[in-house]
């Protein structure tokens, strides 16, 4: 066993002790959203490091604040509405929810980084009162002409009182891919205490650590993911503030989500479901509260690089072509880490019209419109954001009319 002890890498984000453990090491990368411009190809772009570690004592896996959120957040570049599936699951979360809390016109709904309204929009159409809080303002104003009305804010225990004060306690307080993106921890979940109506429910959304490790993602770490988490670890944070969890969801979306619904720990009106219980066990049976169940990762992470550069160059070998499809932040993770740019491929296309006719962070692969595949007739396509590849496999089905393949990076190497 390497030794996993690294030096002092500053206190754990929730409970203050000296992180010393490396849970995987990515080596240097830039910022994943941070698409660069024909003429910032020839500047200086920064490199920062994606070394995470795990704490010896809550066990929360987590990356240093290498990058202010303001840096990251204030212009985004990721619109929730570019993608279908996408949609379609907020839809229905939106249909489940109105049903299970019996939500109606009197109700409020908050929604923290409410992206571009993407899902409140579907609260608003059935006329139940919904206020998004989103840090960036030009993704705010997309979700404003939409009809959702928009706070412009980071959320934290300040804004919860400004908005409490206001009249807004929640029936139904939900944040979904944020919990991650959130460096004061403990200041997020004070706020949504104080903004949660004494019998609201809280749901959140987040990628599960047990799933990035069962499944080698580490594609999904990158630096406005400051923190990973399991049930077991989330279970504790919400506690420190007088929150508990009543139930649990296990989702398929980003390659495998907890939905976990939180309420006042005086709320006795929402009993502590079996699938709580069942997911505790299942985590605590894997080994998540001792160490050396993180430490087995980061060899497994090497291997993933080795094999798909093995494919990579037997591919370029035998005089293949090979294009990517999309540019989400994970692809930056990946083609940073394993060294992959223009020499293995070509570009890569996306159907957000913000990212055509820019270059990937740090590799500088170019990205064009999805029609430059039917241009070039690659002999492969490789499937950046594998979460949606399913989708995206549907989409392009006319590859096949070249003899053109999918290939899929995760959890290893995969021809379609």
């Amino acid at each position: 066993m390497e030794n996993n002890i690294s030096l002092n890498q500053g206190n754990c984000r929730f409970c203050g002790t000296q992180l010393r453990h490396t849970f995987v090491d990515l080596g240097m990368s830039p910022p994943c959203e941070s698409y660069r411009t024909l003429e910032q190809l020839n500047e200086m772009e920064p490199f920062y490091p994606l070394h995470v570690h795990v704490c010896d004592h809550c066990f929360l896996v987590q990356l240093q604040e290498y990058i202010s959120p303001e840096n990251i957040f204030s212009e985004y570049a990721y619109f929730s509405s570019y993608s279908d599936t996408w949609l379609q699951h907020a839809k229905n979360y939106v249909d489940m929810a109105v049903d299970r809390f019996q939500l109606n016109q009197e109700s409020q709904v908050v929604e923290i980084a409410s992206n571009d309204g993407y899902l409140l929009q579907y609260f608003v159409a059935k006329g139940i009162p919904a206020i998004g809080i989103e840090p960036a303002a030009n993704i705010a104003e997309v979700a404003i002409k939409k009809g959702v009305p928009t706070i412009v804010e980071f959320f934290g225990e300040k804004t919860a009182r400004e908005q409490a004060e206001k009249g807004k306690q929640a029936d139904l307080l939900l944040g979904n891919n944020v919990l991650a993106q959130v460096p004061d921890l403990n200041d997020f979940v004070k706020g949504m205490k104080i903004l949660l109506k004494p019998q609201g429910a809280i749901t959140i959304e987040f990628p599960h650590l047990m799933r990035l490790m069962a499944e080698n993602q580490f594609d999904t770490i990158y630096h406005e993911h400051f923190s990973y988490f399991s049930f077991i670890t989330t279970e504790n944070i919400l506690a420190a503030h007088g929150l508990t969890l009543f139930d649990v969801e296990e989702l398929p979306t980003h390659g495998g989500s907890l939905r976990i619904y939180a309420r006042h720990a005086e709320d006795n009106s929402k009993p502590i479901s079996q699938r709580v219980v069942e997911l505790k066990a299942r985590e605590q049976a894997a080994g998540f509260t001792s160490l050396d169940c993180y430490f087995s990762f980061s060899e497994q992470v090497k291997e993933t690089k080795r094999k798909l550069l093995d494919f990579l160059i037997k591919a370029k070998r035998e005089g293949k072509s090979i294009a990517g499809y999309g540019a989400p932040g994970k692809g930056n993770t990946l083609l940073n880490y394993c060294g992959i740019r223009t020499d293995f491929l070509d570009y890569t296309v996306d159907r957000n019209p913000y990212k055509q006719g820019k270059f990937l962070p740090g590799t500088h692969i170019p990205i064009f419109h999805p029609d430059k595949i039917n241009e070039t007739k690659p002999d492969y396509v490789l499937i950046l954001p594998w979460n949606f590849k399913e989708e995206i496999i549907a989409q392009m089905a006319h590859i096949r009319k070249w003899g053109g393949k999918f290939v899929v990076p995760i959890p290893e190497v995969q021809v379609y």
